[in-house]
């Protein structure tokens, strides 16, 4: 075919993909276990649970030496570490590692590629990471699977669908190749910081391996282990110019930061390493010109000036302790602080716990009352869940307010000329979900009775009509929360109990948990003693659910 010809660029290009992509090369894995979990536990700290998966793979992989590759999804918040992690595999499994970030994907052809009929058809992301580590066994992380978007030009996440499934993906088609290639030796890896926005198709071809956020012992833990190191780096420091006592690392973490990851605290961490490097560097330019001063008086006490040279230099070299006070003079006046104390101090007011994809967070409910019809009003941008939820909480407190002495006659509604309204504070976050109806319904109660909820508690939960507690989800984050915010009791459902052994020991240790079949049992625990009115024998009979 003459080169002037269209076709040919167009036929040249086909044939040195062909020719390009690996269609039989490949690495061969390093299945060294015990060093796999050495070099595992010296990148990262905590994930267990992720680590175990990646042993396990390695363990079968070993024994059987054909395995196609499992399909990895790590959930979890932004920050703690799951694309690090995608690369730490790669590394311990001796292969090549390549990342496709799919955030603000919204075409299939960037999955499957264009057809060659197009004008400027090209492979998709998938063929083209392929051709560029060379090797058909890699380890592709495909990075935010959870942001990608729909359009007129197809749906990304159904062209994954293909892709990874395992039984499918050893004939894979791209448009432009339009021949099968083989991906089943490719260790796909997916992160997500919710599977709330995942197709509930492709959502099951993935293993789901959940990351929740670190405790603070975690936290400083890894701050010298990696933040520390990894700052004092790229700033110019050593060891010998800085000094990070245990407390200083402890008030950075729960002064200046409240998130689930650590990528905030890195920042703070940088911040107090610019601020000694300006101070070294002062420290630097005071000590050379000390030097030479004494280089000029060299010729009258030349071994005067020598000692005194050196004692200057051991004097500079000594390291800039990092201090609290510091630490406010640096990064400003503490930006968290403690605020259950000051919010619990009225009735009315109670903490429930939250699930978002930053991880778990502790709510404040309150409620008050006045004059009126016996009106309900609901604020803080609520969903449609959670305003059921308040609805069914006062429904179920109206039917027991005589047994509970909220009301001194009996038929008398608790709202006979009285207005109700609930508020969740931060009314700039959208909030939903039923896991705050147990919350509500402490609220409720302490507002009618007049009695504080302890300062010390939190609670989760969904309620029903009859008073049972249903289990609710992200009990772990939720947990974590309440830790961070210094919260000693947390009050779940029952049925929730199972999620207790994912906590770190040390939380388990710091906070009493106690477990609640009805809202009696609720009641009971979020007061400072027993709550009039509640039969006990109601409470301690436990009842199994019928769904």
């Amino acid at each position: 075919m003459p080169p002037q010809f269209p076709e040919h660029a167009t036929s040249r290009n086909y044939l040195e993909w062909m020719i390009d992509l690996p269609w039989s090369k490949e690495t061969k894995d390093k299945l060294d276990i015990p060093q796999a979990r050495l070099d595992l536990d010296q990148d990262h700290y905590g994930l267990e649970k992720l680590k175990k998966r990646v042993i396990e793979y390695l363990a079968v992989r070993k024994l059987k030496n054909s395995l196609k590759g499992p399909i990895l999804c790590f959930v979890g918040p932004p920050g703690v570490g799951k694309t690090s992690v995608g690369r730490s595999i790669a590394n311990t499994l001796g292969r090549e590692f390549q990342r496709i970030s799919l955030g603000g994907i919204c075409d299939q052809s960037d999955i499957r590629g264009h057809r060659r009929t197009y004008i400027g058809s090209m492979p998709g992301r998938i063929l083209n990471a392929l051709k560029t580590v060379g090797v058909k066994n890699p380890v592709i992380l495909l990075d935010e699977v959870d942001k990608m978007g729909k359009s007129l030009h197809g749906d990304p996440a159904a062209a994954l669908l293909e892709v990874l499934d395992p039984e499918q993906n050893w004939t894979f088609v791209d448009h432009y190749l339009n021949i099968p290639f083989d991906l089943s030796q490719v260790l796909f890896i997916a992160t997500a910081n919710t599977v709330s926005t995942i197709p509930p198709a492709l959502l099951d071809r993935m293993e789901l391996i959940m990351v929740p956020g670190y405790t603070q012992e975690e936290k400083i833990a890894i701050s010298k282990r990696h933040l520390l190191p990894k700052q004092l780096k790229e700033h110019g420091l050593t060891d010998q110019d800085i000094e990070v006592p245990h407390s200083s690392l402890k008030a950075i973490i729960s002064n200046y930061t409240r998130e689930a990851g650590v990528r905030s605290l890195e920042r703070k961490i940088g911040g107090v390493c610019r601020a000694v490097a300006v101070r070294v560097a002062e420290a630097a330019r005071s000590a050379s010109e000390k030097t030479k001063d004494s280089g000029k008086e060299e010729s009258k006490e030349q071994e005067g000036a020598s000692s005194n040279t050196t004692a200057v230099t051991v004097a500079d070299k000594r390291a800039f302790l990092v201090t609290e006070k510091f630490l406010t003079d640096v990064l400003g006046p503490p930006a968290f602080e403690s605020e259950v104390a000051q919010r619990l101090s009225t009735p009315g007011v109670a903490v429930g716990l939250a699930w978002t994809a930053m991880g778990g967070e502790i709510m404040f409910v309150e409620a008050t009352r006045m004059g009126g019809e016996g009106k309900l009003t609901l604020t803080g941008q609520l969903g449609d869940v959670m305003k059921e939820s308040a609805q069914l909480a006062l429904s179920w407190l109206r039917s027991r307010s005589v047994e509970y002495f909220l009301t001194s006659e009996d038929g008398i509604d608790l709202l006979e000329r009285t207005d109700v309204h609930i508020h969740f504070p931060a009314g700039a976050v959208g909030k939903d979900g039923p896991s705050a109806g147990v919350t509500i319904v402490t609220v409720l109660v302490s507002l009618f009775s007049g009695r504080c909820t302890r300062s010390d508690t939190a609670m989760t939960g969904e309620i029903t009509l009859r008073g049972l507690v249903l289990p609710v989800g992200g009990i772990k984050e939720k947990v974590l929360a309440a830790h961070r915010a210094g919260l000693k009791r947390v009050i779940l459902p029952r049925r929730n109990e199972k999620d207790l052994s994912e906590l770190p020991d040390n939380v388990k240790d710091e906070m009493d948990f106690i477990l609640a079949n009805r809202v009696e049992d609720v009641l009971r625990a979020a007061f400072d003693d027993e709550f009039p009115g509640i039969p006990q024998a109601v409470s301690s009979k436990p009842l199994s659910s019928k769904l």
